[in-house]
């Protein structure tokens, strides 16, 4: 029992002295960051927390203030627009349940055990009910126009939705470039890299002002909506190489042991081919994917007001210029929070997935066969 004990002491010190003093290089670079932290860390929080203003009815304290203390006011006095931008505030439940609604689609999407059909099923139904809500005109709800969307809600929106729609046709385009018909994989070929030579500020204003021009007397299509399907179009082009770099990864022996089993193309894909692909893509997927949740920020460009453009228009109110230092900071936090937990989830995906998955697969069909 004592040796116990005594191992169970040890154990943290020698992880010390194994990651933070192996040598003598590494002893002095934890010293010179402990010395760094030291120096900096207390009055940053002396800044942040001790000296801070929090309420919103002092923004005179935080002038007195300026330079001593963080003005966390700013946040207070204009958190519901930049939750929810210009939606009307007797309605502001209902951004507010979309919100939820996402984050606990995201929260389920995280868990190993409700993936699959009854998670696809979740995901139809829950933006569904998102859409009601953010929409109204049915079922009691007063309609409100898109235009007056905004803030994390509409980036909450525009990321997930355009994600959502853009893989499936990433997936489409990726087999197309590697298609044997020459019409068809030119063709994959043309869009992923016309789509890929230009940023994505020229798509959004080619789908703002230019797409107007082509469609039929009569006929428009929203401001929201147009920013919505060049972001899909625009994701689907880089999402498609993404998965098309997963899937020459894969050995050709891994298509040849399917196909003397028997397995179709449409079988040999499913089952053996694509999990791996996917699997072996899952870092750059999830690069991709937090760029596009960021890159949601440029609707700003086509009159759209998302989580970081209201926080720059809220600072253009006189009783709150000069404290950009706090309100970029909280836009910083709001983006890491949501970006964060994506990284950690793709290195969870990334151990769970076995590399042996698509020999196990294989073994497991031709046995049911």
């Amino acid at each position: 029992m004592n040796l116990n004990r005594r191992s169970k002491g040890i154990e943290p010190l020698s992880w010390l002295r194994a990651r933070l003093f192996a040598n003598w290089f590494s002893s002095l670079v934890t010293v010179t960051l402990l010395a760094l932290a030291w120096r900096f860390f207390p009055p940053l929080v002396d800044w942040a927390l001790i000296e801070a203003v929090w309420s919103p009815e002092k923004p005179r304290l935080c002038r007195e203030l300026m330079g001593q203390g963080a003005c966390w006011a700013f946040v207070a006095d204009k958190y519901r627009f930049i939750l929810f931008g210009t939606y009307p505030a007797e309605s502001h439940w209902r951004p507010a349940l979309a919100i939820s609604i996402l984050i606990a689609l995201y929260i389920l999407s995280a868990y190993r055990h409700s993936r699959g059909s009854r998670l696809v099923v979740a995901w139809l139904a829950g933006l569904v009910v998102v859409g009601w809500l953010m929409c109204g005109g049915l079922l009691g709800l007063s309609y409100v126009e898109n235009e007056r969307w905004g803030g994390l809600t509409l980036t909450l929106l525009l990321s997930t939705c355009g994600l959502a729609f853009a893989f499936p046709l990433a997936l489409v385009l990726a087999f197309a470039r590697r298609s044997e018909l020459p019409i068809v994989r030119w063709s994959a070929i043309a869009y992923i890299e016309l789509i890929r030579g230009v940023p994505l500020v020229s798509v959004l204003f080619m789908a703002s002002v230019m797409l107007p021009l082509f469609l039929p007397a009569g006929v428009s299509i929203d401001k929201l909506l147009r920013a919505q399907l060049a972001m899909i179009l625009f994701a689907a082009a880089y999402l498609a190489e993404v998965v098309r770099g997963g899937l020459q990864a894969i050995p050709r022996q891994q298509d040849e042991a399917a196909r003397a089993l028997g397995l179709n193309y449409w079988q040999r894909t499913r089952f053996v081919i694509l999990p791996q692909a996917l699997r072996i893509a899952i870092p750059p997927l999830v690069n991709t994917c937090i760029g596009f949740f960021k890159d949601t920020s440029l609707v700003v460009i086509i009159g759209l007001f998302d989580f970081l453009t209201t926080i720059k228009v809220s600072l253009g109110e006189p009783a709150w210029t000069g404290f950009g230092v706090e309100a970029y900071l909280f836009a910083a936090t709001g983006y890491f929070l949501f970006c964060f937990p994506m990284s950690r989830y793709s290195q969870t995906l990334e151990q769970q997935r076995a590399p042996g998955m698509g020999m196990d697969r294989v073994r497991s069909i031709g046995e049911v066969r």
